[in-house]
């Protein structure tokens, strides 16, 4: 997900993904922990990057699963 705001410095990028950093006055700072334990819970990596254009963009991978593990979920 990308958007076109002011952008986010190197400090907060840094702490961005940790519990209760918010950089909104009503925020609650757990948005994209959460996030980001889920993603890593399903063996992928989430990770922001500054546009040289000003905003941010927000990435993600997950694992790649097996047919068979598909068959075996049932």
């Amino acid at each position: 997900m990308a958007d076109t705001g002011p952008g986010l410095s190197a400090e907060i990028a840094d702490r961005l993904f940790q519990p209760f950093m918010t950089t909104k006055s009503q925020g609650m700072g757990v948005g994209l922990s959460i996030s980001r334990t889920i993603v890593e819970a399903h063996g992928g990596r989430i990770w922001v990057e500054s546009n040289a254009n000003g905003g941010a963009t927000f990435h993600f991978t997950l694992r790649r699963v097996s047919k068979s593990e598909v068959a075996n979920a049932s």
